[in-house]
């Protein structure tokens, strides 16, 4: 299958497949960010980006890397590295859905992160090894693509929908306390006229 992405990329522009349709998202819109990212990055060559399901991302990362799990996203430099091809970028739709959902914005400008992020690793930068280098690339690249929050700091910060949740828990929590505080505060008082009928 990545010979097959390889080959197709081989064509003049950048090329999207979508193996499973994403609602408000086109190929044309994707094609043109995947332009303008590889060149934000400096990336010489055409790059493939496949749209697909976690079945298939989960078979690529078997295969490839010795994981038996769907992920969000993979990348596949060109194995023989002819000059205009880069490589491929593989994303699951649910994944980015998912993600989308929590996180609190659009499922396409998830998948542009996530070619972004796509894009980075091909050309070669890793984020588990560089100290950070990646991190402040697409930190730096998704300001000005204008991305929101970029995949490698939302994994080191709470994500908004538990911050969200965190948030709603802290407004319950004050209102039992302050619920629970003026019953305390008329039982007090309710026990000081009782005391106060006693003494007269």
């Amino acid at each position: 299958m990545i010979e097959v992405l390889c080959w197709l990329s081989g064509r003049e522009a950048d090329l999207v497949i979508f193996r499973k349709q994403v609602v408000g998202v086109n190929e044309q819109a994707l094609s043109r960010f995947v332009a303008r990212a590889r060149r934000a990055v400096k990336l010489r060559g055409t790059v493939t980006v496949l749209i697909t399901s976690n079945a298939e991302m989960k078979k690529l990362n078997f295969c490839f890397r010795n994981k038996n799990k769907a992920t969000d996203v993979l990348s596949f430099s060109a194995m023989s590295n002819p000059k205009n091809i880069a490589g491929d970028v593989a994303i699951s739709v649910e994944i980015a859905r998912e993600n989308a959902k929590n996180l609190g914005h659009a499922v396409s400008d998830e998948i542009k992160i996530l070619i972004l992020h796509g894009i980075l690793h091909l050309a070669g930068y890793d984020h588990e090894i560089d100290d950070g280098e990646m991190a402040a690339k697409e930190h730096r690249l998704r300001k000005v693509l204008r991305l929101p929050v970029t995949l490698i700091e939302r994994n080191e910060t709470v994500p908004q929908r538990s911050y969200k949740k965190m948030k709603k828990t802290l407004k319950r929590e004050k209102r039992t306390i302050a619920v629970a505080g003026k019953k305390l505060l008329s039982s007090r008082r309710a026990k000081q006229k009782t005391r106060r009928k006693r003494r007269s």
